[in-house]
């Protein structure tokens, strides 16, 4: 352990860095993207694809990958900075508003995936329903996979509102920042 003031303070950036790559894992974000951010927060100030291959001890051309993911998350982004060539990526120094970006670019993720799964099941049943020869209790089965398809879609119509709410920012106004 180094026992230098610089050293001691160092360690404790790196510590706060590692509970942040474990917080981004909660999220569901992997480790690294947590790391990074951590790394790139804890700097306050952006960052080069370098610098952070540097820092974490990873190729450049994975640093981009998860720098790509990181942009595609809504958590970093790539900035501009008078006089430097290389690209430089920032994050949200708000954990609210990380929170948030976090929280809604990955529902809106399932839900778009699970609209598409819907429409593309409710097809296939009234396919099946107008081509095949049908008995009682296989139209019941379709009817009541009809039903589940239209409740399934209601159900992720109603989350695409509350990442609205999230995204909008109107959330704050019902359980607001400290």
């Amino acid at each position: 352990m180094d026992e230098r003031p610089s050293g001691k303070l160092k360690q404790i950036e790196e510590q706060f860095v590692e509970k942040i790559a474990d917080n981004m894992h909660t999220y569901g974000v992997s480790p690294t993207v947590g790391r990074v951010l951590g790394i790139i927060y804890m700097n306050r100030r952006p960052m080069t694809l370098d610098e952070l291959s540097e820092e974490t001890g990873m190729s450049k051309t994975r640093m981009s990958q998860v720098v790509r993911e990181m942009v595609d998350l809504n958590i970093a982004e790539k900035v501009f900075e008078k006089g430097v060539r290389k690209d430089l990526y920032n994050v949200e120094q708000d954990y609210y508003q990380t929170f948030v970006s976090l929280f809604t670019s990955n529902w809106q993720k399932t839900i778009q995936k699970n609209k598409m799964f819907e429409k593309k099941m409710s097809a296939e049943l009234q396919t099946f329903r107008e081509n095949e020869p049908l008995n009682e209790e296989m139209e019941q089965k379709i009817n009541v996979l009809l039903k589940e398809t239209k409740e399934w879609l209601d159900y992720y119509q109603w989350l695409a509102r509350l990442v609205e709410f999230f995204d909008s920012g109107e959330i704050f106004k019902h359980v607001p920042k400290p």
